[in-house]
């Protein structure tokens, strides 16, 4: 049998199957749903917030929104529910943030799978997948069901500051990584090229 030469092979083991096309410097399924908690809790909690805002705003009820999310289980009355409760407000806010999560896990997936695109992009396209799931899919008693607590303005603004949730963690770290990145010592490079220029006199001189 024919043997190829070891360049050949090794040429063929860099392309083989087994390599994949994968980034080797990519996060794991584990890390993705370990990021994923805590943009989802982000995510959560920041568009719980414009949510409750605008209730109070337009509803005179801080808890509104949060409660329709419950007529998963309780259906239309969740709706219409407009004080604190366990029943309503608890339950209304553990389907919004286990929903929340599910949404990150894609984004941050997406990220695994493309580094380069901006968090904002990937949030903005994650909010508006997850708008068009809510309100054009799925049966309305699975959407949010703030629509009627906050309207149409409130629903955008909600959806928005999900997307925003979802990228503050990615945000706050790149932030981070600019202000800690070294600042270039100008000083040192306008001496070393004078020191360069000395010690070459020096040498042609033949002093030490």
């Amino acid at each position: 049998m024919t043997r190829l030469p070891q360049s050949l092979r090794d040429r063929a083991s860099d392309h083989s199957p087994s390599a994949g096309n994968q980034d080797p410097q990519a996060p794991g399924w584990r890390t993705v749903l370990v990021r994923a908690l805590g943009s989802g809790s982000m995510a959560s909690i920041v568009s719980t917030l414009v949510v409750s805002v605008r209730s109070w705003r337009r509803s005179r009820s801080v808890p509104a929104g949060t409660n329709a999310a419950s007529q998963w289980v309780w259906d239309w009355p969740a709706r219409h529910a407009g004080g604190w409760s366990a029943r309503h407000t608890l339950l209304g806010y553990a389907i919004h943030h286990a929903s929340s999560l599910m949404w990150a896990t894609g984004y941050e997936a997406w990220g695994r799978r493309r580094p380069a695109d901006p968090p904002l992009l990937r949030a903005a396209g994650v909010a508006t997948l997850a708008y068009v799931v809510d309100y054009h899919v799925v049966p309305r008693r699975l959407s949010p069901g703030f629509e009627n607590r906050i309207g149409a303005a409130g629903v955008a603004a909600a959806y928005a500051g999900f997307a925003l949730g979802l990228a503050l963690c990615d945000l706050a770290k790149a932030r981070r990584h600019r202000s800690g990145a070294p600042r270039p010592q100008r000083g040192a490079e306008l001496v070393q090229p004078g020191q360069h220029a000395q010690q070459e006199r020096r040498q042609q001189q033949g002093q030490p």
